[in-house]
């Protein structure tokens, strides 16, 4: 599955990419995805011409993601659609973006990629009865999208918050845990390993559509690295 990421990078570390398996986000296979992580990613397929970066580069991509991230907002990351020509708008800024990376060959200097990041957009969408059956309609809200990425170990560990209203207000999150290969100079593959939900109580409540769950955050696939800035 290929999907793409725009994100920015949190402190004290560095965001999920693409692939190719059902979805996209590098989250499933239908279609190609794009995320967009704050160095908290992934995945249009845009191959990024070689050149050296200049100030005049830095201070356009500077300018780009401010952009970019001031375009989104309230959004919502795109998880629940959103007019297709801000969807527009937004993806031709990450293909100008894409074209000024100073790294054509990410996957040789990987530990950039290393770190914790945020996902700020996303061609995921849930919708309809996904939506409805998930409880995202009503008295569950999503919170952030993490994706910690451990290079040395070749492990990445995708977090999905959520926030559940009533009578007790509580918090959880959705942990899948996945491996990851290089197989060019700017992709790797991503394999599913495991997932939970914490505490129980939030466990209980989408146990009925687990399966639906995973449909849409099941990391199985490739993640297309275009923007390693």
């Amino acid at each position: 599955m290929a999907s793409k990421l725009l994100h920015p990078q949190i402190p004290t570390s560095h965001v999920l990419p693409s692939s190719t398996p059902k979805n996209v986000k590098t989250q499933k296979p239908l279609s190609t995805n794009h995320n967009i992580h704050t160095n908290l990613r992934s995945n249009f397929a845009i191959k990024v011409a070689e050149h050296s970066s200049t100030s005049e580069d830095h201070l356009t991509i500077t300018q780009l993601k401010t952009d970019i991230n001031n375009t989104l907002q309230g959004m919502n990351r795109g998880i629940f659609g959103m007019p297709s020509e801000k969807k527009t708008e937004i993806e031709e800024m990450v293909k100008v973006l894409e074209s000024l990376n100073p790294n054509p060959y990410p996957t040789i200097d990987l530990d950039k990629l290393g770190g914790c990041w945020k996902l700020i957009y996303s061609t995921i969408t849930i919708l309809g009865s996904k939506r409805t059956k998930l409880g995202l309609r009503d008295f569950i809200t999503l919170g952030d999208f993490l994706q910690v990425i451990d290079v040395a170990k070749g492990k990445a560990v995708n977090m999905i918050m959520f926030n559940v209203r009533g009578l007790n207000l509580f918090s959880g999150k959705l942990i899948i845990e996945a491996s990851f290969k290089i197989s060019s100079k700017s992709r790797v593959d991503i394999r599913y390993n495991t997932s939970t939900i914490v505490p129980d109580q939030l466990m209980n409540m989408f146990r009925k559509n687990y399966d639906v769950l995973l449909g849409i955050f099941n990391p199985d696939g490739w993640l297309e690295i275009t923007e390693n800035i």
